[in-house]
């Protein structure tokens, strides 16, 4: 079993593994791999498990949870380290306290440790739970209200740390000009090939860790591309170390001080994403990726709307596309 590094969230001092393993699957809840997966992943030795309201997986993750106490694989909860995420429709003030609360029923848990709003955004309440969404539900977000039902769901202990995912910069420094307590974390999409130099150096400097998904580009979701597994400067690279390319981009993401979600249900491909920690690239390597040209993978396209708050992709990532 590998042992995992973690690292320490510079808001809170709380401890984040510094690779996690995601349960997301399009179409969701497309397959019933999650829980046989997630106990395989616990074997491997993940301990951080990525998961959301959309995604439609909390319950076979709950029976994994279960049956991994049950079977001794762990001794508690508390060697695991659960993430979910506050969906648009719930991006409410009123309404983020009640959906934690589902969340946490769904899972089998009394709190998690990481709870993040999904995106800047929320919708009509009473709006789908899909991606499906309708533009004339997407409205823009009351940051002021809805993080600060955020910050009452970590005071009342039903989540240890709470932050955002796909925030930019701007968005970032609108909703630090408004909290109480700062988000600990941005998840956003990192790879070789969007390597968000910039948003990197804000959240560094804010004390914001940064945890990266869609580290091999997502392949297989709506968006995903294959721009980084088949990029040449990367295969190269894997051809010299003998490494995989899978390997190292997650080696190159784990170099530059953040977190790393995986997803595969592979077995095999699930062991060798943890066989990153004992080899490191060169600064010859690094230096080549990173001359790598720049393409965003998730445009977010179904944020823009001609009556929304966004009007176009580079408005909704205050250009930084």
């Amino acid at each position: 079993m590998v042992n995992v590094p973690v690292a320490t969230l510079p808001s809170n001092g709380k401890t984040i593994p510094l690779v996690g393993f995601g349960t997301a699957e399009y179409p969701f809840n497309s397959t019933d791999s999650v829980k046989e997966s997630t106990l395989h992943a616990i074997k491997l030795g993940y301990r951080h498990f990525d998961t959301a309201a959309l995604y439609l997986c909390e319950q076979p993750l709950c029976e994994a949870i279960a049956e991994a106490l049950r079977h001794g694989l762990i001794k508690s909860r508390d060697e695991l380290f659960i993430t979910s995420k506050l969906w648009l429709n719930n991006a409410h003030g009123h309404l983020v306290v009640p959906a934690l609360q589902t969340t946490l029923k769904n899972l089998g848990l009394e709190c998690l440790d990481l709870y993040l709003i999904h995106y800047p955004l929320s919708l009509r309440p009473g709006s789908d739970l899909s991606l499906l969404l309708k533009k004339e539900d997407i409205v823009k977000m009351d940051f002021e209200s809805v993080w600060g039902a955020m910050e009452e769901c970590q005071k009342l202990g039903l989540t240890r740390s709470i932050g955002v995912s796909n925030f930019s910069c701007k968005k970032l420094e609108e909703l630090l000009a408004i909290v109480k307590i700062p988000p600990a974390v941005n998840q956003v999409e990192l790879n070789p090939v969007w390597q968000q130099k910039k948003l990197r150096k804000f959240c560094e400097e804010k004390g914001i860790h940064i945890t990266a998904y869609s580290p091999l580009g997502a392949k297989g979701a709506l968006w995903g591309t294959n721009r980084v597994m088949d990029s040449e400067v990367l295969q190269e690279i894997a051809r010299a170390k003998g490494k995989s390319v899978a390997q190292i981009c997650l080696r190159w993401v784990y170099e530059q001080r953040v977190s790393v979600l995986v997803k595969s249900f592979n077995q095999e491909r699930m062991k060798e994403n943890l066989d990153i920690f004992d080899w490191k690239l060169s600064q010859e390597e690094l230096d080549k990726i990173s001359k790598i040209p720049q393409s965003r993978g998730n445009p977010a396209e179904f944020t823009v709307t001609e009556q929304g708050p966004y009007k176009s992709i580079e408005e909704f990532w205050d250009g930084e596309i």
